[in-house]
């Protein structure tokens, strides 16, 4: 296929970027800059020039593709209006559904598993939680599954939002090791017992290679390595790397240690993705989180 892929030099992007070439795939990438167009020239991409704010290129480049990966993301962070990237994020994915409708398509669509409703293990059935901290991709991922109902082959592919691997370095384990070391101890909340699920990044990418060849229309699918690692064991796994104490702190001074990540430190988000591996034969094979932490390359040069 000839897939237009959004977000195509990112953390996640590029590492889909490379796995459908790896498929035999030819891939266009949306680049903004030159420096992004440069690097998916080199990797043997095509270039296809945007961003998410350019409507007119998004569906122009929608249109000429056999099918369409939605990885681009901004982080959070102190400094991105939450309700601003959201925004953008809707018009460019509506825009891009339009020039998908009616051809049988596909189109898969970055979603999270924040979303769903916390304290049970979330599964693919979960339509998630809109009243929930993690919720800010959510009606977007309803608008993109019901674009099945006009003849989109449309997915969601939940990250868990603990995505690892080599070269990460914007993601919650780097934001987290950088926590610990400003203040000198590596926190969980309460007890530590909230369970978060994670994914290594090339098993994510495999998913989507899979998501646009054979996912069902309207389908969700969930990019579950981990199903969910108590947080105190990823707060000890760092302080063993950095020689920094484990600590626990109070809901209350969450916000106070983890600054803007206190609200979303204490949810307790298991995740299966048990569906996922039975519909479309999808096994991770790549280190899990706690190894990955152990194997030392996050904490390289740091």
């Amino acid at each position: 296929m000839r897939v237009l892929v959004t977000g195509a030099t990112g953390y996640i992007g590029s590492a889909v970027v490379r796995e459908l070439l790896g498929a035999g795939h030819q891939v266009i990438g949306l680049a903004r800059s030159e420096t992004a167009a440069a690097a998916l020239s080199a990797v043997g991409a095509d270039v296809h020039r945007g961003d998410l704010s350019d409507l007119d290129s998004l569906r122009a480049g929608a249109a000429a593709a056999d099918g369409v990966v939605h990885a681009a993301n901004q982080h959070i962070s102190e400094t991105v209006d939450p309700a601003a990237r959201a925004r953008i994020e809707r018009n460019a994915v509506d825009s891009i559904g339009a020039a998908l409708e009616g051809s049988g398509r596909p189109f898969a669509f970055t979603s999270g598993t924040l979303g769903l409703t916390p304290g049970r293990l979330g599964t693919e059935a979960d339509g998630g939680d809109l009243r929930g901290p993690g919720a800010l991709r959510l009606p977007t991922e309803h608008a993109v599954i019901a674009m099945a109902e006009r003849g989109v082959r449309s997915s969601a592919v939940r990250l868990a939002p603990l995505v690892h691997g080599e070269g990460d370095l914007r993601g919650f384990v780097p934001t987290l090791i950088g926590v610990a070391r400003a203040k000198g101890a590596s926190a969980y909340v309460g007890d530590g017992a909230n369970r978060w699920p994670a994914v290594h990044r090339l098993d994510a990418a495999r998913l989507f290679r899979l998501a646009l060849e054979s996912a069902p229309a309207g389908s969700r699918l969930h990019a579950i390595g981990d199903e969910g690692v108590p947080f105190r064991e990823i707060a000890e796994a760092i302080a063993g790397r950095l020689g920094v104490p484990a600590v626990g702190v109070s809901a209350e001074d969450a916000v106070d240690h983890f600054g803007f990540l206190g609200p979303l430190v204490s949810i307790d988000n298991p995740a299966s993705s048990a569906l996922t591996r039975q519909r479309l034969a999808w096994r991770p094979t790549r280190l899990p989180l706690i190894a990955d932490i152990e194997k030392g390359h996050y904490f390289n040069g740091r």
